[in-house]
């Protein structure tokens, strides 16, 4: 594949990210509106222990989805921020196959579909990239007790 080629894949690539991203960050907003309005009491003058008890399970969950929200706040802003240059070697914003598999080097995701094929994201800190940080392909290392060919870096 040729450079301008692998150039306009990863733009779009990033692109895709970052929409799916956006789609997780407005689910998580949406869940932490709904128990954080659920949260509050009405005006009415009193309240039962059970009234008191279902507003303070919702605050409870409001705040479970507190984290999520700003943990995709900050995948978008690294996703924003990232240089998605074609490269050579296996470091942040790089493309990777191994085998049928394929991964960008950015954020944790889910496995995703972008023009016909499967794709992951994946950290900086997660096992596999700290296994293969810095290879090219055609070198191969070991991860979870075999070894794996870096068949494409870009």
């Amino acid at each position: 594949m040729a450079k301008t080629d692998r150039t306009a894949l990863k733009t779009a690539l990033q692109a895709c990210m970052l929409k799916l991203e956006a789609a997780e960050l407005a689910s998580a907003q949406a869940h932490y509106a709904r128990f954080l309005a659920e949260a509050k009491l009405g005006d009415r003058e009193q309240h039962d222990n059970s009234d008191i008890a279902e507003a303070r399970e919702n605050a409870d969950l409001a705040a479970a989805f507190d984290h999520p929200v700003k943990d995709h706040h900050a995948k978008i802003d690294m996703l924003e921020n990232l240089d998605f240059a074609v490269r050579d070697t296996i470091g942040p914003g790089a493309v990777v196959r191994l085998g049928k598999r394929r991964f960008v080097v950015s954020v944790a995701t889910t496995e995703f579909d972008f023009d016909g094929a499967t794709y992951m994201g994946i950290s900086q800190q997660s096992p596999i990239y700290k296994a293969m940080d810095g290879l090219q392909a055609g070198e191969e290392f070991d991860f979870n007790g075999r070894s794996v060919k870096v068949d494409e870096v870009f």
